[in-house]
C-alpha cells in the first residue's frame, strides 16, 4: 500500500528518520489497517501536510488524535467530514464568533483553513474505531515532533496555537523568535471555560501575520 505524502514534506522529513523507523511505522500501519477499522481512510492520513506546502504554513493548530467514529475523521485536526460539529469544534466556532464577530456557516470541513496555510496537525494521525487515543504512541509522536522541529527552524513567521496540555508538550521545541506561540486551555467542554473562551487567538494570529507582511486568514467557513 502506498502512503502518499507530498514531495516537499517528504524531502524535508526523510533525513530526520532512519530507514528502520520508517519501515516499522509503515509495517505497523499496514497491520493495523488489516486487522482493525482505522480512521481516517488510508488516503487521508497525511491530509494535513498534503494540503499545506511547507512554504505556505502560516499557523499551526495542534490536536490530539482523529475522531474515532465512522464518517468524521478527514486527516485534519478538529475538522469533521460528515458535517456534524463535535463539541470542541463547536467551541472553536463560538470563540471565533466572540473574537471576530464572524457568523460561522455551519460547515465542519476545515479544508478552507488548510488551503490558506493553517496546518491542522494531530499528534497521532490514526485511531482505532471507538477507541480514542488507541494510536497515541511513540511512533506517531516521533513523527509529529519532527514536523514541529522543522517548522520551528523556518524563518517565515508562523503562529502556533497550543490548546490544552497535550499540545503544550511541544513548547520546549519552540524557541524561534520569528514565531508567535499562543497557549490556552483545550476547547473541550470540560475545559473551554478555563481559558479557551476569551483567548482571542484568532485575532491575535491575524494581527501577527499582518504585522509581518503575511496575509491574514479568513476564518469564516
Amino acid at each position: 500500500m502506498e502512503y502518499v505524502l507530498s514531495k516537499d514534506w517528504s524531502e524535508k522529513l526523510n533525513p530526520h528518520f532512519t530507514i528502520e523507523y520508517k519501515r516499522t511505522l509503515f509495517n505497523w500501519l499496514e497491520n493495523e489497517y488489516n486487522k482493525n477499522t482505522i480512521f481516517p481512510p488510508k488516503e487521508k492520513i497525511f491530509n494535513a501536510l498534503n494540503l499545506v506546502p511547507i512554504k505556505n504554513v502560516k499557523a499551526v493548530i495542534v490536536g490530539q488524535d482523529p475522531y474515532h467514529v465512522y464518517g468524521q475523521a478527514d486527516g485534519l485536526a478538529f475538522s469533521c467530514h460528515n458535517g456534524t460539529p463535535q463539541p470542541s469544534l463547536k467551541n472553536i466556532f463560538k470563540e471565533i464568533h466572540n473574537d471576530l464577530g464572524i457568523e460561522m456557516s455551519g460547515k465542519t470541513d476545515l479544508t478552507n483553513w488548510a488551503k490558506q496555510g493553517v496546518l491542522l496537525l494531530n499528534t497521532s494521525l490514526t485511531v482505532i474505531e471507538h477507541k480514542p487515543a488507541s494510536h497515541s504512541n511513540e511512533l506517531w509522536h516521533t513523527f509529529t515532533k519532527e514536523i514541529i522541529k522543522i517548522l520551528n527552524s523556518l524563518d517565515q513567521p508562523i503562529v502556533f496555537m497550543l490548546w490544552g496540555n497535550h499540545a503544550k508538550q511541544f513548547l520546549p521545541l519552540l524557541n524561534n523568535p520569528n514565531h508567535l506561540i499562543l497557549t490556552s486551555a483545550h476547547p473541550s467542554p470540560f475545559s473551554a471555560y478555563n481559558g479557551f473562551f476569551g483567548c482571542k487567538h484568532f485575532s491575535k494570529c491575524n494581527e501577527f501575520l499582518i504585522k509581518n507582511g503575511v496575509s491574514a486568514i479568513d476564518w469564516k467557513l
